[in-house]
């Protein structure tokens, strides 16, 4: 727990409460605002790949139920099976996975920058000393807006964007069989969950929450973009 203190929780805190001092206002929607956008360039790269990883396997859903069902009595055919499909699509199952597993530590970061941020009177004490101390961090965004207490409003909104955001990397082809099951029922319950979750913690929190999703889904929407475009130009010159 040091080593994360030292190398995620207090970098990322620092952050943001230097953001808070400097922006004008001292307003600290603003600054989360600002953290977020800095977050996501800083793991732009990663979350490409996994945007890429993901629907390129979400495409080929239809062909992997196919060799489950072909050899869902025989483990032992199914894996090189499997292996081949995704040698011959040029696609690396893992590949969506490594980048969330990078992800993860900032995302408990921030959960603790917000959990502590607010609630801790001691939680300055881990500011640099060339960080301003601003005493406490005025959890009123905006004028109006409290991000100390939790808020139903923001954890709907936040799972509303959740929902569009696994709408996006869902494939035309449909899957079929458990697979499909299992894709409609997450499709529901992850926004569900993230509703659950976000209106019992501090609205400071979800609201974060709320951005990065909302910063994700720009970012697929122009990776996906760029890779519907680049196929079509090869069909078209293909049939050239």
């Amino acid at each position: 727990m040091g080593l994360f203190f030292t190398i995620f929780y207090q970098p990322i805190f620092n952050l943001l409460v230097w953001l808070y001092n400097n922006l004008p206002g001292h307003d600290l929607g603003l600054a989360i605002i600002a953290l977020t956008l800095i977050i996501r360039l800083l793991l732009y790269i990663p979350s490409k790949k996994s945007i890429k990883a993901q629907k390129e396997l979400a495409s080929i859903q239809p062909e992997i139920d196919k060799i489950k069902t072909e050899h869902k009595n025989d483990k032992e055919k199914m894996g090189p099976a499997l292996m081949a499909l995704y040698k011959d699509k040029k696609i690396n199952p893992f590949a969506s996975c490594l980048p969330m597993l990078i992800q993860l530590p900032f995302l408990f970061a921030i959960y603790r920058v917000f959990f502590d941020g607010l609630t801790k009177a001691d939680s300055m004490n881990a500011l640099y000393p060339f960080v301003t101390n601003p005493g406490v961090l005025e959890p009123l965004a905006f004028g109006f807006f409290d991000l100390a207490q939790n808020s139903w409003i923001v954890a709907i909104l936040a799972g509303l964007a959740q929902f569009w955001q696994s709408k996006m990397l869902m494939s035309k082809k449909q899957a079929t069989g458990i697979s499909a099951s299992i894709n409609s029922q997450m499709l529901y319950l992850l926004p569900l969950f993230t509703i659950f979750i976000g209106s019992r913690f501090p609205a400071g929190l979800t609201f974060y929450w709320l951005l990065t999703t909302l910063f994700s889904i720009v970012q697929q929407y122009f990776v996906l973009r760029k890779k519907s475009n680049k196929v079509n130009a090869e069909i078209v010159e293909k049939k050239a």
